[in-house]
């Protein structure tokens, strides 16, 4: 793929920078089974991407009125904490893709549907946090992934024309939130498999960060 290059970069968070989807997943499951309920992977397979919110409406619906929500992310957030301490692990080319869109001079945003403080507090401790001019989070706009708030947002506060910059995604919710708003977008997969649909809605689907990577060195 010939990648011209653009004229900014808002990167997705989870899944696509932090190895957390993957963590909340395991996590998730441990706890809700302790809770004693039964969850698979599948059952988080439609989470990601999702602001808390959209989660909380689709786990009360799998799980029925006696599922305690709150009750099930302050037992995960524990766990997690307990495992990891408050940064995350980085997904592989995360830190090298940064470092080469920071040398470029290409301006760079996050936007993810998770909240401020939690999206702040990740990237701080994962060493991410000042490699960013933008951080557009869920509690910014209406509404989440996959609707096109977080990137219409993002690019507003970039100055920037949507089809001007370049998104870049882990899960089915972004690549569709990116293409709602005019953001054209590369999807990387990480927990989710990439499908015809999402081959459609992308400009493309790589393996991993470090192509595109390559491509942004190589544009010009």
């Amino acid at each position: 793929m010939n990648l011209a290059r653009p004229a900014a970069v808002i990167f997705d968070m989870d899944g696509l920078l932090l190895d957390t989807e993957r963590i909340s997943r395991t996590s998730m499951i441990e706890v809700v089974t302790a809770m004693g309920f039964a969850m698979t992977e599948a059952d988080f397979a439609p989470l990601v991407g999702l602001p808390k919110d959209a989660n909380r409406h689709q786990l009360n619906d799998r799980f029925g009125p006696d599922f305690d929500y709150d009750l099930m992310r302050a037992r995960q957030l524990e766990l997690n904490n307990s495992r990891y301490g408050l940064a995350r692990p980085l997904r592989p080319g995360a830190r090298a893709i940064v470092d080469t869109v920071v040398a470029l001079g290409i301006p760079r945003a996050i936007a993810t549907s998770t909240e401020r403080v939690k999206a702040v507090s990740h990237l701080t401790h994962s060493g991410l946090i000042d490699a960013f001019d933008i951080v557009v989070t869920r509690d910014d706009v209406a509404r989440g992934k996959p609707f096109p708030d977080l990137y219409l947002a993002a690019t507003a506060a970039l100055g920037l024309p949507p089809g001007d910059c370049l998104a870049l995604e882990d899960s089915y919710n972004g690549v569709r939130a990116a293409h709602a708003a005019g953001v054209p977008v590369i999807m990387v997969p990480d927990l989710l498999p990439a499908t015809a649909e999402m081959r459609a809605l992308a400009l493309t689907v790589v393996p991993g960060l470090h192509v595109v990577s390559g491509w942004l060195q190589a544009s010009g």
